[in-house]
């Protein structure tokens, strides 16, 4: 996998679920399908299951992986507690994908709420900025921290879209053309600059 792909925090490696999409792709992904094993109710306490299943075709041979992804309040951010099926979702894909590539370590997507904030990719000392690799940092933030949103981000935008009464999943589609789980941090530090910045008005 892509060293672009790979981020440590406090000790731990992580996958990005990009990166597993794009070594999928390399090893000759063939189709991805899920299956939804439960959607959330108050019955339930709101927890979402998925299926995935992927299937790889190499010369003829056709190898098959399955995975399962659950989602619920208790075990996502706060602002993606309106997009329980898709992290459901996309939890499954990551942990089938993670088998068919042979990648032992987990996807940073598929940790629960806890262990995300304390492992949040966060930004570096202003003093280091050279340091980091520009690829990884938005052109016009080249401070904003690498690899996903943090939960601080997420917070930030979720309170934003909150006070200009707009859906927060809509939102970072519409503007960043990617999913919320699927959201970087230098995309997320971009958001919430252009959701800070008041319209312009047309001069009458």
């Amino acid at each position: 996998m892509r060293r672009e792909f790979l981020i440590e925090r406090q000790g731990k490696s992580f996958c990005l679920y990009a990166g597993l999409l794009d070594e999928a792709h390399q090893r000759g992904l063939k189709s991805i399908h899920t299956e939804l094993i439960q959607a959330p109710t108050d019955g339930n306490n709101r927890v979402a299951i998925c299926n995935a299943t992927v299937v790889f075709e190499q010369d003829g041979v056709e190898r098959t992986y399955t995975g399962i992804g659950d989602a619920a309040p208790n075990n996502v951010a706060p602002a993606m507690q309106t997009c329980l099926l898709r992290m459901a979702e996309t939890r499954a894909k990551a942990r089938a994908l993670r088998d068919a590539v042979n990648i032992g370590v987990a996807a940073f997507e598929e940790l629960g709420e806890e262990e995300s904030a304390n492992h949040a990719p966060r930004a570096e000392p202003r003093r280091r900025t050279e340091q980091s690799p520009a690829s990884t940092r938005s052109p016009r933030n080249p401070e904003a921290p690498a690899g996903p949103a943090t939960q601080t981000q997420m917070g930030a935008l979720k309170a934003l879209c909150d006070k200009q009464k707009r859906d927060l999943p809509k939102v970072i589609e519409q503007e960043c053309h990617v999913t919320p789980e699927d959201l970087s941090a230098a995309q997320a530090a971009d958001l919430i600059r252009k959701l800070n910045t008041p319209p312009q008005r047309s001069a009458a």
